[in-house]
């Protein structure tokens, strides 16, 4: 994977907006869960229980939030059907598709970086030997 860098370096106003759009971007991803949570709900839609047992390591408190967030900020739909007791299914909208070079980008560099530290941990133990 390569990595385009222009011939000439943005000026100041291109890096202020630049950073202003980052920061926008981050705001409303932050967090551990954001995206992994439109990634499960772009695959399918989920019952609150099947999200948490797909996110190991999530509290209830932590997923309600932040399935209260992305539904806030459009990326998710809650759907709840009028059985006894109710039944509320989420789903991914087609806003939380415009994240799909996001995440493909992600996952590409989540490797990337995963296998590096596992060739700089394999190095390091081969020093102390």
């Amino acid at each position: 994977m390569t990595m385009m860098i222009p011939d000439t370096m943005p000026g100041k106003a291109e890096c202020s907006n630049s950073l202003k759009n980052v920061l926008d971007a981050l705001y409303v991803l932050n967090g551990k869960w954001k995206l992994a949570l439109i990634l499960s709900l772009v695959q399918s839609s989920k019952r609150f229980n099947e999200i948490q047992n797909e996110m190991s390591g999530i509290s209830p408190k932590v997923l309600a939030k932040e399935l209260k967030d992305l539904e806030l900020n459009e990326f998710i739909k809650r759907k709840v059907y009028p059985t006894t007791p109710a039944t509320i299914v989420y789903e991914a909208t087609e806003y939380s598709l415009t994240l799909k070079n996001v995440l493909r980008e992600l996952t590409a560099w989540g490797g990337q970086h995963r296998e590096k530290i596992r060739q700089s941990m394999r190095q390091k133990r081969y020093e102390l030997r």
